[in-house]
C-alpha cells in the first residue's frame, strides 16, 4: 500500500504537497582522499514520504545524510532541502537529525531533556514530545542513564518530533534494539509522521521492517544510486519469473526467500507473474551491483542548472 500524504500542513506551518521536494540532489558527489564516497547522485524525495535509505556498509548512506544536514560539504553538484541550502536559515528549522548513538545527557532526567528541547527549539511542541514518552510508560523523573535502550530511543524520538520538523533524518536509530522494541518504535515513527506530515529519511539494515513503514526507497551501492522511487511503483516494475523471457534480469539466484529470477519488466508480463516483496527486491539489487539502475519517474530531477538558476533568482529577490 502506498502511504503518500498529499497537501498536508505540518506543525511548523509550512504547507507542502506531493509535488514539492523535501530533498533534491543534482549531480551530487563527495570525494575523500581514499576516493569517491558518492558520485553523480540525482534524485528527488517528495515531501510527506517515509523513505528507506538502504545499502551495504560504506555505500555512501552516511555521506548522503551528512550532506543533507550540512555536516559535510559536496565536492560536486548540489543538494537542497525544501528548495534551500542545507544549513541555511530556511532549512535548519525544518530539519531534525537523529544519529545511531542518540546523544543524550545521561545525568538529565527525561523531564529535563524535554525542557532542553523546548528551550532550544522555537517551534517546540511539548504535547507531542510528552505523548511519545508517556505512550512508552517512561517516567519523567528517570535519569537518561538509567533507561533501557528502547526507552532512550523513545526519548530521542520525542526530542526529534517535539521539534516539529518537516524533514526528519534517522541514521540507523534502532540497530541496537530487540525486534519487539524495534517494531513498537517503527509504529511510533509511522504514526507521528502521518499525524504531522513529516518527511522521514531512515537508514536501516532491517529490510523486512522497512516494508511496514516506508512508502519510498533509495538504494545506494558503491557510491551510486541504484534504485529510487515509490515502493509500489518499484515493486510493480519487477516480477518473479521461472523463465525470464524478454525481461531484464536483475538477479537469477533462487532460494527459500525467492522462488524465481527477479526481473525488471519490459512490458506487461501477464497475470501469472508474482510481484516481489520489498525485501526480495532490495536483496536482489544489493546482491547484484552490476544490475542496471532504476530511477522511477517520481524520483527524477531535472538538470543541475535548474536548481542553480533558482538559487540565483532567490539571491536577486532577497
Amino acid at each position: 500500500m502506498d502511504h503518500a500524504r498529499m497537501h498536508h500542513r505540518s506543525g511548523t506551518g509550512f504547507e507542502h504537497s506531493a509535488a514539492e521536494s523535501a530533498i533534491e540532489a543534482h549531480g551530487l558527489g563527495k570525494r575523500y582522499r581514499r576516493g569517491w564516497a558518492l558520485r553523480d547522485v540525482s534524485f528527488r524525495l517528495p515531501a510527506g514520504r517515509v523513505c528507506g535509505l538502504v545499502g551495504p556498509n560504506g555505500a555512501g548512506k552516511s555521506t548522503l545524510m551528512g550532506l543533507a544536514t550540512h555536516m559535510i560539504r559536496p565536492t560536486d553538484g548540489a543538494l537542497r532541502v525544501f528548495g534551500a541550502a542545507p544549513g541555511s536559515a530556511e532549512a535548519v528549522p525544518r530539519t531534525a537529525f537523529l544519529t545511531q548513538d542518540k546523544p543524550l545527557f545521561r545525568r538529565f532526567t527525561v523531564a529535563e531533556t524535554l525542557r532542553l528541547g523546548r528551550e532550544l527549539n522555537p517551534r517546540w511542541d511539548q504535547e507531542v514530545a510528552e505523548g511519545i514518552v508517556a505512550a512508552g510508560r517512561v517516567p519523567m523523573t528517570a535519569r537518561i542513564g538509567t533507561l533501557s535502550g528502547g526507552q532512550r530511543t523513545r526519548v530521542a524520538f520525542a526530542l526529534a518530533f517535539g521539534k516539529r520538523p518537516d524533514l526528519l533524518i534517522l541514521d540507523e536509530p534502532m540497530s541496537d534494539l530487540d525486534p519487539l522494541v524495534r517494531r513498537e518504535l517503527m509504529a511510533v515513527l509511522r504514526a507521528e509522521a502521518d499525524r504531522n506530515g513529516t518527511t522521514v529519511l531512515i537508514s536501516s539494515h532491517m529490510l523486512a521492517e522497512l516494508e511496514h513503514v516506508c512508502d519510498f526507497l533509495l538504494v545506494i551501492a558503491h557510491g551510486s544510486l541504484r534504485l529510487a522511487g515509490g515502493v509500489d511503483e518499484l515493486r510493480a516494475a519487477h516480477a518473479l519469473l521461472d523463465a525470464p523471457g524478454p525481461h531484464t534480469v536483475i538477479d537469477e539466484r533462487r532460494g527459500e526467500y525467492r522462488p524465481g529470477a527477479l526481473v525488471r519488466l519490459a512490458a506487461h508480463a501477464g497475470p501469472s507473474t508474482t510481484t516481489p516483496t520489498l525485501e526480495q527486491l532490495l536483496l536482489a539489487y544489493l546482491s547484484s551491483p552490476d544490475a542496471p539502475a532504476l530511477i522511477a519517474p517520481g524520483a527524477r530531477v531535472g538538470d543541475i542548472h535548474d536548481i542553480l538558476t533558482r538559487d540565483r533568482q532567490k539571491a536577486v529577490t532577497a
